[in-house]
């Protein structure tokens, strides 16, 4: 029966999805939650991880739950399920109560393959009623690591889960999903749904087709202005740390003739459902937005995310940039990094009421973050390492591996920096000993008679603000470290003192840019071909075909229905809908380049 199954998940992949082999991971997922085994999936953003509950739910008896923490998701997926022909539906805040009542008499009835909920609407006895009626197959919970306290995006609803589920007996299987933990998140997880560590699946976080970048003393607003004229046919989010920021981001932009969306919490239920879903539907080219927006939003064609803030975790970075190139095409992340970025995270956390340790928590996350934004090593291997993967080499993509100039040995300046720090009894910050190396005469250097040790002045001539970039570098490259508390002090490690000894040389590399790729002429003819049918049928053009599928089509160019099944994301289904108009729109384009 197990051979069985997976062979009818497979023929539905073909199907349904137009895919003929899974993703990485996906059909060992799948094998598990079909055999109900309780299961941790860890796959990066875009590694197709809402596959992994939607072809089981067809398989099994009654209906699949998805536990979801924003009601975007639920409406995006729902959405494109109908447009592949599933029965979804969702229950949240956003309905009447009449049509809450008419879904989960369509629950009750055995109308409903999968139904989507918050963590909040757990307790109503009307869902349990009819999940009972229906009988669970299993309870798919995504975003799990809000889950944890460790996490970056931890929700206290969340910790209420594992109870609601083990209070059904039999309890159902679960599947718990998420696209970022680190390996404390991840064993907290298992934990939590008692899932045993053979059973969690874990593909890896490296995003092959995304390029990494970090700018340092951009202009932001003009940077992102110019970028975004660069790429004026893509679709692409920019976050901001601040509400402030992102409006006035978004009325720069608009001054420029771009169109531009909005989002933040700032703005009523209305305006944000009616940006997010010009975004969706690609009635605005850019989105500004703060991170309330994204978990979840499934618009495969974002082709650049933007970070014009630096946010508090690698994990909350690494989520957010992740929402570009979900189809598997070609996108690029960028991040816009000021020392101001580092001072607003730090108010962030300063103004928070969570319990010391998780305070202590979000400022290592903070100095994993700032770490990212000045090492002098690949970015992806920095992202990969922070979260646990052994043996990352260089991805080679990367702004950090791909730039021009030339490597210089620092090790002198690197000593005088550890020197000082051990002058002053590891006792103080980053700005302090920049200060006291370029001889500052400052009140407090004076009142705690800093003035007086050896290092003093090492390093006058030189501004504070490039030694304290400096001081930057160093806590990236890990020769020290800071604390965790409200003020942290900087502290040389084993690796900093073999440098203090002689045993170590310090190299850093003098950065470069690079330039952006530009869209060819098919691909836009067949976007206007996809876009005008998202219209007739009132979808985002995404569900039509991915950028990745239109990508296909433009190298592979078919010539008639059969050959359009050759090209990834075109199933059966879907050829049919679809297949002539693109065909029509391939022909035309051919007859008019000869």
């Amino acid at each position: 029966m197990k051979a069985e199954q997976m062979e009818q998940a497979r023929q539905l992949l073909q199907e349904i999805y137009g895919y003929d082999s899974f993703r990485p991971g996906q059909e060992q997922v799948i094998q598990q939650v079909l055999e109900r085994i309780d299961t941790l999936a860890v796959m990066p953003t875009g590694g197709g991880k809402s596959l992994c509950y939607q072809l089981p739910a067809l398989l099994l008896e009654g209906v699949t739950l998805v536990i979801s923490p924003l009601i975007s998701l639920m409406k995006d997926q729902v959405d494109a399920l109908r447009a592949l022909g599933i029965k979804g539906s969702y229950i949240n805040s956003t309905l009447a109560r009449q049509d809450v009542t008419d879904r989960l008499n369509a629950v009750s009835a055995g109308d409903i393959d999968l139904l989507y909920v918050a963590p909040e609407r757990l307790g109503d006895e009307r869902l349990r009623r009819a999940l009972m009626q229906a009988g669970l197959a299993f309870v798919a919970v995504d975003e799990a690591h809000c889950l944890s306290q460790w996490g970056h995006d931890f929700r206290p609803s969340y910790k209420e889960i594992p109870a609601w589920i083990y209070s059904f007996q039999p309890a159902p299987s679960v599947l718990a999903l998420t696209a970022t933990a680190t390996p404390s998140v991840a064993e907290e997880l298992r934990n939590a749904f008692d899932i045993a560590p053979d059973h969690s699946v874990e593909t890896g976080f490296a995003r092959d087709n995304l390029t990494f970048h970090v700018v340092k003393g951009a202009d932001k607003a003009t940077y992102i202005d110019q970028y975004v004229k660069r790429r004026q046919q893509e679709a692409g989010i920019v976050y901001t740390a601040t509400r402030k920021e992102a409006e006035a981001l978004q009325k720069s932009l608009q001054r420029k003739g771009v169109q531009v969306g909005l989002y933040h919490g700032g703005l009523s239920e209305e305006e944000r459902r009616k940006n997010q879903e010009d975004f969706l539907y690609d009635e605005c080219q850019v989105m500004v937005a703060t991170n309330a927006f994204g978990m979840g939003i499934n618009k495969s064609n974002v082709r650049f995310v933007i970070h014009a803030s630096m946010p508090g975790s690698v994990e909350a970075y690494y989520q957010e940039a992740g929402r570009a190139g979900r189809d598997g095409a070609p996108a690029e992340c960028l991040l816009l990094f000021s020392a101001q970025d580092v001072r607003t995270q730090r108010f962030f956390i300063e103004q928070s009421d969570a319990p010391q340790d998780r305070i202590e928590a979000l400022y290592g996350m903070l100095q994993d973050m700032t770490g990212y934004c000045h090492t002098d090593g690949c970015l992806v291997e920095n992202v990969l390492s922070y979260f646990g993967e052994q043996d990352v080499s260089a991805c080679g993509r990367c702004g950090n591996c791909t730039r021009e100039g030339e490597r210089m040995d620092r090790t002198e300046d690197a000593q005088k920096v550890l020197s000082c720090v051990l002058r002053m009894r590891e006792n103080y910050g980053k700005t302090m000993i920049a200060q006291v190396l370029t001889g500052s005469r400052n009140q407090k250097v004076l009142q705690f008679k800093l003035h007086t040790v050896s290092t003093y002045g090492l390093m006058k001539g030189t501004s504070a603000k490039i030694v304290q970039g400096f001081i930057e570098f160093l806590l990236a490259e890990q020769y020290v470290r800071l604390t965790l508390d409200e003020f942290p002090k900087v502290k040389v490690t084993p690796k900093g003192a073999e440098v203090l000894r002689g045993e170590r040389r310090v190299e850093q590399f003098i950065e470069a840019s690079r330039p952006a790729e530009v869209s060819d002429k098919l691909f836009e003819v067949l976007r206007a071909c996809r876009k005008r049918l998202a219209q007739e049928e009132g979808l985002p053009p995404f569900m039509i075909f991915s950028d990745k599928t239109l990508r296909d089509m433009c190298d592979k160019q078919p010539h008639s229905m059969d050959a359009m099944l050759d090209v990834s994301g075109i199933g059966q289904m879907k050829l049919e809908k679809y297949g002539e108009a693109f065909l029509e729109a391939l022909q035309q384009e051919e007859s008019t380049a000869n």
